[in-house]
C-alpha cells in the first residue's frame, strides 16, 4: 500500500473513525469521554470540532442506556460507533448487548450495525474492577463479533470493517497498545474480521496470540530464534469468528501448540483452541498442546503482586523450552537475560491510565 507513515495505534483508530464518518454521513460516534481534552487515550481527540456536537459527543455515565440507544439508532438504520473507557465499566449493559443487540438479527432479520469500542487497562495499581480481560464472555455469545487488534496498521483496517459491518461487533482495545507505532496507509482499506495473521514463520512449534500478548510473542521469539527454535507466530485479530482454518494449517507443520490468552485459564479462548486441535488435529500433535493464561483469581492492585502476575516474554520462553526440552542452561541464559521490564507501565512516558 502506497503513503504508510509511522502513527500510534491511538493515531489510527481516530483515522478509521474520521473516514467511517466522511463516508456515512449519518453515523454517530459518542461514549464516556468521547469530547474531553484526553479524547479517550487519544483516539476521539478533534473528532467533535470537525463532525459536530450533533454526531460527536459525550454521555451520562449510564452505560445500559447509552447502549440501548445504539440498539435503537441501529433498528432505525443509523450506524453508531460507542465507546467506554474500560470494559469492566461496560459490564452493567451486558443485558442490552446479549438479550437485544446479539440477538436481533436472529429474532427479527434485521441487521443493527454496531460497534462497541472497549479499552482493556492493566498495571498501574488499576486491580480487579479496572483491568479485566473478559472477551471470551462476549465471544460465548451467538451474534456477535469480537476483535483484539494487536498493533496501529490492523486496528485501523479492523475497525472500518467493524463499523461497517451490518452486525454487531465488539471492539476490544489493550491501554498498553494506543501508543504503539506501525506504517499505517492514510486511505481507507478493510481487514476482513475473523481472517488472522501470521507475524512469524518457522517450523518447531506454533504459537497464537492476540491483542498485547502478540508483541509479547514477538519478544519471546527473537530470543527463541537463538536457541534454533523458529516459529510459526498467529495473530487471531478476530476471536470470534476464530480462523480457525490458519491455526489447524499452522499445527499440521509444526506438530506442537502454544497458545497464549490475557483472559484467565478457566473457560478461556485458549481452551477452545486446544480442545479443536486435540480432535482435529490429534494424529499430528508431537506432544500435548500447552496455554498460557492468567490465573483464576482478579487482578491485584498492588505493585509488588502484579510483579509476577502477568504473561511477558520470559514466561512464553521458559514454556516453548520446557515443551520442546530445551538444553536447561541454555533456557537459563536467556530468562536470566538483562533487560528493562516495567510490568507496570506501557512505557516510560506513560503518565496514568486517564
Amino acid at each position: 500500500m502506497q503513503n504508510k507513515r509511522p502513527i500510534t495505534m491511538a493515531e489510527s483508530i481516530n483515522e478509521a473513525i474520521q473516514i467511517a464518518m466522511k463516508k456515512d454521513k449519518s453515523m454517530l460516534c459518542y461514549g464516556l469521554g468521547t469530547t474531553d481534552p484526553k479524547g479517550i487515550f487519544g483516539t476521539t481527540i478533534g473528532l467533535e470540532k470537525k463532525y459536530g456536537k450533533d454526531r460527536v459527543f459525550d454521555v451520562p455515565a449510564s452505560e445500559n442506556a447509552l447502549t440501548g440507544v445504539s440498539v435503537g439508532l441501529g433498528i432505525n438504520g443509523i450506524r453508531s460507533i460507542v465507546s467506554h473507557q474500560r470494559l469492566d465499566f461496560f459490564l452493567l449493559a451486558m443485558d442490552q448487548l446479549v438479550n437485544s443487540a446479539a440477538k436481533w438479527f436472529f429474532t427479527y432479520n434485521k441487521a443493527i450495525p454496531i460497534t462497541i469500542r472497549l479499552i482493556v487497562g492493566r498495571g498501574w495499581g488499576q486491580g480487579p474492577t479496572h483491568a479485566q480481560n473478559l472477551h471470551s464472555w462476549f465471544a460465548h455469545i451467538p451474534g456477535l463479533k469480537v476483535v483484539m487488534p494487536s498493533n496501529a496498521y490492523d486496528a485501523k483496517g479492523l475497525l472500518l470493517s467493524s463499523i461497517f459491518d451490518p452486525n454487531p461487533v465488539i471492539f476490544i482495545e489493550n491501554r498498553w497498545l494506543h501508543q504503539s507505532i506501525s506504517n499505517v496507509p492514510k486511505k481507507q482499506y478493510f481487514i476482513n474480521l475473523g481472517k488472522s495473521k501470521k507475524k512469524l514463520s518457522g517450523k518447531k512449534i506454533t504459537i497464537i496470540s492476540s491483542s498485547y500478548l502478540t508483541a509479547e510473542a514477538i519478544n519471546a521469539c527473537k530470543y527463541l530464534k537463538k536457541l534454533n527454535i523458529d516459529v510459526d507466530l498467529i495473530d487471531l485479530r478476530t476471536i470470534a469468528p476464530l480462523d480457525w482454518s490458519n491455526i489447524k494449517k499452522s499445527i499440521k507443520k509444526t506438530g506442537s501448540l502454544l497458545v497464549l490468552d490475557s483472559g484467565h485459564f478457566s473457560g478461556s479462548i485458549a481452551s477452545e483452541i486446544i480442545y479443536k486441535a486435540t480432535n482435529e488435529c490429534f494424529e499430528f500433535l508431537k506432544k500435548p498442546p500447552s496455554k498460557l493464561c492468567q490465573p483464576d483469581i482478579p487482578e491485584p492492585s498492588s505493585f509488588g503482586l502484579t510483579k509476577k502476575f502477568y504473561i511477558t516474554y520470559k514466561e512464553i520462553i521458559g514454556k516453548v523450552c520446557k515443551m520442546l526440552n530445551c538444553d536447561k542452561e541454555l533456557i537459563k541464559a536467556e530468562l536470566n537475560y538483562k533487560k528493562e521490564f516495567l510490568h507496570d507501565i506501557p512505557n516510560s512516558n506513560f503518565k496514568g491510565p486517564f
